[in-house]
């Protein structure tokens, strides 16, 4: 068994809103230019001025029924409010906002995007088609890059699982913003279902990380990209994804396998080793208890 995973890089990336109105603006771009730079913080707000007056940021403003029906079902499930849903099923027109730019850093395509979605919307939803998910202004608010331009992951990362017969199956739903193929995990007892998902969230972070390290600021994109099978998880890792700190550098590792499902790759999570018990070894081993609690 091979030591690296090649993946190939995106020529480019994109983040998709919606925002859905009751009283559309007559100007987006201008409203969008006029309520960024009023309510969005440098370095942030230049970014986001600048692909406003680039080709890069494109507003599609139309009447609701010109565009395909949103996916109130999906919304509904990753936890819209009843006024959100019926503030969505009863908009007269949608404004879709879509950014395009290149895999690395910072993801000029979701800021921006998102930074605009929040300024424009004036109170009405904004749903984040990626996801989908509906977004509350103070979620928007919080989500959105600070002066050092850290985020916290876990605001652009969804981390749903299903029961199955053999326990949980789980999968991320944020790591293709950036580029990278989503996690997942099979089998996961349903006494592991919280560290199970706190560890995912640092992995992600971590995979991120190494992800980052390998694209280029500025110059030529890589066409593939080496990841280590074996990666390394730890306590700050899961802080880090949650905007935090952690002193303790407490760490285990997990393999990873690219695998293709439904047509799309996929980096599934396993255990460094084989064993009756390895998940709950592995979750007692980062967060020092015995696994179940």
């Amino acid at each position: 068994m091979g030591d690296t995973l090649t993946l190939p890089v995106p020529e480019a990336l994109y983040g998709t809103y919606a925002v859905a109105f009751a009283d559309p603006p007559a100007d987006p771009r201008e409203e969008a230019r006029q309520r960024v730079t009023r309510r969005i913080a440098p370095p942030l707000r230049d970014l986001v001025l600048g692909m406003l007056a680039s080709p890069m940021l494109t507003l599609d403003l139309r009447p609701a029924g010109e565009f395909p029906p949103l996916p109130t079902d999906l919304l509904a499930l990753y936890g819209a409010s009843p006024v959100d849903l019926a503030a969505v099923t009863g908009a007269t027109h949608l404004l879709a906002v879509r950014a395009a730019y290149r895999p690395g850093w910072p993801p000029a395509h979701e800021w921006a995007a998102r930074a605009v979605a929040f300024a424009v919307a004036e109170g009405a939803p904004v749903i984040d088609v990626f996801t989908p998910q509906i977004l509350t202004p103070d979620r928007l608010a919080d989500s959105l890059p600070g002066p050092d331009g850290e985020i916290r992951l876990t605001d652009w990362m969804l981390l749903p699982h299903t029961a199955g017969p053999q326990g949980f199956w789980f999968t991320t739903k944020g790591l293709a913003r950036f580029g990278l193929p989503e996690l997942q995990t099979e089998h996961v007892p349903p006494a592991l279902v919280e560290p199970w998902g706190r560890l995912l969230n640092g992995l992600a972070r971590r995979v991120l990380d190494l992800w980052l390290d390998e694209l280029p600021a500025g110059g030529q994109i890589p066409l593939m990209i080496d990841l280590p099978e074996l990666v390394s998880v730890g306590l700050q890792d899961v802080a880090a994804a949650q905007g935090v700190t952690e002193p303790m550098r407490r760490e285990v590792t997990v393999r990873l396998r690219l695998d293709a499902v439904g047509g799309e790759q996929v980096l599934t999570v396993l255990t460094a080793e084989d064993g009756p018990t390895r998940l709950e070894t592995l979750c007692a081993a980062l967060f020092g208890t015995p696994g179940v609690r």
